[in-house]
């Protein structure tokens, strides 16, 4: 790997690491989702990095692609409160989450992700097949008393590509690639006490460019240039475009571009049982020591 970009994956790795811990600084029962979300991403910028996706906040049975609507009213309560933090220095991506036990008492939930991933963070070596990682991962889990999520995956990173390469699954997989020196990963287990999948649901709170497509509507066109110039074809949220895009308007035009398939959507993501989930996540470049960009 080139020496400027290396740096620059540790800068955004950094950046993240510092967004991560001081977001769930914020986390507390009571504590809107929009000031957790808010004051994160300004976090980012303030750090000289970018939002590589929306700051994901997930409860619960939630396991990923939560985030505040423009207008959003919900507040945190007890339970596993799941951040999820994405950043990028020139397009170089780092991406991590961790678990916050707000009154639960799962936190060996928590504790049965942070294994799996420490020991799979060790295994991230030239040489070392996908499988025996993903196989490590859901042992790990399992002997911890849980189940892992099978429909939610690791992924590699690249310039400007947040789900690159090959998915990296929390669970036995016939995956034969074997890791390379250079390759980046972002590793995320997680465990539940439900049945270990995850369900779309009905809203969609985070959005990014597929292809650009003809709409008559000048904010559905307005919406695709910037999800292609503005955001570099990253996950973006709904929130984000009120500045530039008339509120009576943006709900209609966000339809019109996901019929069309320009835009890509995101559901909100739920355990099929509603059982909790826990999530912890490092980016971790592939070297015979492996080099953790998100750790402090």
């Amino acid at each position: 790997m080139d020496e400027k970009v290396l740096e620059k994956y540790r800068e955004a790795g950094e950046i993240a690491a510092k967004a991560r811990d001081f977001g769930k600084g914020l986390i507390k029962e009571g504590t809107s989702y929009k000031k957790v979300v808010d004051k994160t991403e300004a976090k980012i910028r303030e750090l000289g990095g970018e939002p590589a996706f929306p700051v994901n906040l997930s409860i619960n049975d939630i396991g990923a692609h939560d985030t505040a609507d423009v207008k959003d009213e919900r507040t945190i309560k007890r339970g596993l409160v799941k951040l999820d933090v994405g950043v990028h220095v020139s397009g170089y991506i780092g991406d991590t989450a961790a678990t916050v036990s707000v009154d639960s008492d799962k936190g060996d939930m928590i504790k049965a992700s942070e294994d799996a991933l420490e020991r799979a963070l060790e295994m991230m070596k030239p040489g070392t097949r996908v499988s025996d990682v993903s196989s490590e991962i859901e042992k790990t889990i399992k002997d911890a008393g849980y189940n892992p999520i099978r429909n939610l995956t690791g992924h590699g990173l690249e310039k400007f590509n947040l789900h690159a390469k090959i998915e990296f699954p929390n669970v036995e997989t016939g995956t034969d690639y074997k890791l390379e020196e250079g390759d980046v990963f972002a590793l995320e287990p997680f465990a539940t006490d439900g049945a270990g999948k995850v369900k779309d649901s009905e809203r969609t709170l985070i959005y990014m460019w597929e292809k650009d497509v003809g709409v008559r509507s000048r904010e559905g066109r307005k919406i695709l240039n910037m999800a292609k110039k503005d955001f570099h074809k990253l996950p973006f949220a709904k929130r984000w475009l009120t500045q530039k895009v008339s509120m009576l308007r943006l709900n209609m035009a966000l339809g019109q571009l996901t019929e069309r398939n320009g835009l890509h959507e995101y559901p909100v993501l739920r355990e099929v049982d509603g059982g909790d989930i826990s999530q912890v996540e490092h980016t971790v470049i592939v070297k015979e020591k492996p080099e953790i960009t998100t750790k402090l």
